[in-house]
């Protein structure tokens, strides 16, 4: 299974997203509501959310790592905001990367962790004072857009370039987490991640909104390392294709393909499979850094697997180069006046 979303989400509408409609429509009415009445609660620190129209990957996390760079380069001390999925904790909880693991935190969680402090915790209020009493000025919240829980100074939704709103309608008949109109409203702007077509769309209509719009391209760290190797390509992502074209266009051959579901954790089945099919094709084995993770402080067959892998960092790379600190004087400036500061 590629992903857990159904794969008619990102074709064009059919008889099966028409079929769901009532009850997409039902979802809508709710989320609409939990966005537009909810009480969001007010924290004493500058919020920035980033953020997606539909489920599954846009490339959310890299956007945070690059904002959260940059707010460190503006003398800030930035913190993350996650809920964590697929984590254990009950409690709010800052990542340890030391001992933790993507079953304690999950795997986003860990890779923001390396950029900053971590607060894993659905109370997302909860998770801003334990940021706080670890010093932090600087809140960026990876997701929770349409949570409703704290207020959000300023709100960049992510859109993918190539896939869009996927077939534009609402869960369970398509990828959508809201209409798009109440999250076009509540957007303060707008980031199309990647090339393609698929967005234009919604662009355009954040442009009439006087929406800004901002442009980013995922771009692989040192990638010409890659070139001429043959693969195994294994990726737990939310669009595994992305990843395996992303290797393709560095100069690797990808002989095989293994898609995952988002967030998977491997077993010691999985470990042994792909090593197996990869020795008997005389293949090297690469994934991403988001799966990587998911193997860091695991079992010792884990840490051994993980020791064998190509892993492909990926960063996030504005096309305007000033925008990153557009975004963050923005959600300060938001934050002095929401404060009176």
């Amino acid at each position: 299974m590629a992903s857990e979303a159904p794969p008619f989400w990102w074709e064009r509408p059919d008889w099966r997203a028409f079929a769901l409609y009532p009850l997409s429509a039902v979802y809508g009415a709710v989320a609409r509501r939990r966005m537009t009445t909810a009480r969001r609660e007010p924290v004493d620190l500058p919020v920035l959310c980033v953020g997606n129209f539909t489920v599954g990957g846009t490339g959310k996390t890299p956007v945070a790592i690059a904002l959260a760079r940059q707010a460190a380069q503006m003398g800030l001390k930035p913190g993350f905001l996650s809920r964590g999925h697929g984590g254990s904790f009950s409690q709010p909880h800052v990542v340890d990367l030391g001992h933790d693991g993507a079953r304690h935190v999950g795997d986003e969680p860990l890779l923001l962790a390396e950029h900053g402090p971590v607060a894993v915790t659905p109370n997302r209020a909860a998770g801003a004072r334990l940021l706080m009493a670890r010093g932090c000025d600087f809140l960026i919240m990876d997701d929770g857009f349409q949570s409703a829980r704290i207020h959000i100074d300023y709100a960049l939704l992510v859109v993918d370039g190539r896939r869009g709103l996927g077939n534009g309608h609402v869960i369970p008949g398509g990828p959508m987490r809201a209409p798009l109109l109440e999250q076009l409203r509540l957007a303060d702007a707008l980031l199309k991640m990647g090339e393609g077509a698929a967005a234009d769309m919604v662009v355009r209509m954040a442009s009439r909104a006087n929406k800004p719009v901002f442009e980013a391209k995922a771009r692989p760290r040192d990638p010409v390392r890659l070139a001429g190797r043959r693969f195994l390509a294994f990726a737990g992502i939310g669009h595994p294709e992305k990843f395996f074209d992303t290797v393709r266009g560095s100069g690797g051959e990808v002989v095989i393909s293994r898609p995952l579901p988002d967030h998977h954790l491997f077993t010691s089945d999985d470990v042994e499979d792909l090593t197996s099919l990869a020795a008997a094709n005389g293949l090297e084995l690469i994934t991403t850094a988001k799966d990587a993770v998911r193997l860091r402080n695991g079992t010792t067959a884990e840490q051994a697997f993980l020791r064998r892998l190509t892993v492909l960092e990926i960063d996030a790379v504005f096309e305007l180069p000033h925008a990153p600190e557009r975004i963050v004087e923005d959600t300060l400036a938001a934050w002095r006046k929401r404060t009176r500061r």
